[in-house]
């Protein structure tokens, strides 16, 4: 299979990561893939280091009349049998460069996107059951709509990184950017009514930095939260930490949670639509509800008092992980998928 992602989205984020595994991850499965990106020197790195020969574009604004061409010209010399456009920019070049194309033009959507970019596309992929529902009930139809769900990397056996807590500090670990969405305030007030052993590692960076550190001051969180800013050693951090939290108000999913199922780590979340879907609540996680510091508090509380019960819930959720959201079932459901879409404009699947 000829498959061609188009990315244009920004340098850190959940669904330019699974553009990244979901790319290099075909083509260690035998397809040929072209990557075309917004330029970034360091995914353009990352994705050559994997084998591929990613073509950087500018992908700019509406007086951007130099993209469009050089991304048709290199589908062309591609020839591809499905396009995958990804995020509304790269949406929005891709449908331009398919007019009266061959290839299949798939839309992958991670979110609540404007739907008006993906006008075009012969077939959306949504990375949720209810973000599918969602996309139907917008007037999209259904029989042009597919549900495949993300894989995250398997992370269990890291060796655990260096934090800086005293030692016998229990650690709790969130990720993610320091944005409103996610809700970090939230966590950081749960953090204060807890225990001073308690210390938690907060990976990621964004607008909300400095009013969070001005939080933690007036919380007198002190030395007891690490901002770490963006880390590529996930696996590390899991390993170093007791629980995986994810307080977000709106979470389409939350790859977090899968990476955190990965690596066998309790995940105690807010009960945002992504997370509400992924986790069987009390067996392979526990959700609490959206902006409750006391729940939120009682529930990393129970866990960390109850070790035996906190590797049970991390065990149910590596036995989700290796079913639903490991590479190889669901790289087995993308080629179904892309075996049956290239058909759709009438090319083969040799």
């Amino acid at each position: 299979m000829r498959i061609a992602h188009v990315m244009a989205g920004a340098a850190q984020g959940g669904a330019e990561a699974f553009f990244e595994r979901l790319a290099l991850a075909q083509a260690r499965r035998g397809h040929e893939v072209l990557a075309v990106i917004r330029r970034d020197p360091a995914r353009a790195a990352r994705l050559t280091a994997g084998g591929l020969a990613p073509v950087e574009l500018g992908f700019g604004g509406p007086l951007d009349l130099l993209t469009g061409r050089r991304l048709r010209a290199a589908l062309d010399a591609f020839r591809p049998q499905v396009v995958v456009a990804w995020m509304n920019r790269g949406a929005r070049f891709a449908r331009a460069a398919s007019r009266g194309a061959p290839w299949t033009l798939v839309g992958r959507l991670g979110g609540q996107y404007d739907l008006s970019y993906y006008r075009g596309c012969d077939i959306l992929v949504a990375n949720t059951l209810g973000l599918c529902d969602w996309i139907a009930g917008q007037g999209w139809p259904r029989e042009r709509l597919k549900h495949l769900p993300n894989f995250a990397a398997d992370l269990a056996g890291a060796a655990p990184a260096a934090l800086p807590f005293p030692p016998g500090a229990r650690v709790l670990l969130a990720m993610g950017r320091l944005h409103p969405n996610k809700d970090f305030p939230t966590l950081l007030r749960a953090l204060a009514r807890l225990p001073g052993d308690v210390h938690l590692a907060l990976a990621g960076d964004g607008p909300d930095r400095a009013a969070l550190e001005d939080l933690a001051r007036g919380l007198g969180l002190g030395a007891r939260i690490a901002f770490l800013g963006w880390r590529q050693d996930v696996g590390a951090l899991l390993a170093a930490s007791e629980i995986l939290v994810v307080p977000s108000r709106i979470e389409p999913l939350g790859n977090v949670v899968l990476e955190g199922f990965s690596a066998a780590r309790p995940v105690v979340a807010a009960a945002a639509d992504g997370p509400r879907e992924v986790i069987e609540d009390g067996r392979t996680g526990l959700l609490t509800p959206i902006g409750d510091e006391a729940a939120l508090a009682a529930a990393l509380a129970g866990l960390l008092a109850d070790p035996a019960r906190a590797a049970a819930i991390g065990a149910a959720g590596r036995g989700t992980f290796l079913a639903r959201h490991a590479e190889a079932p669901v790289l087995a459901a993308w080629d179904l998928f892309l075996a049956a879409a290239a058909r759709i404009r009438g090319g083969s699947t040799g």
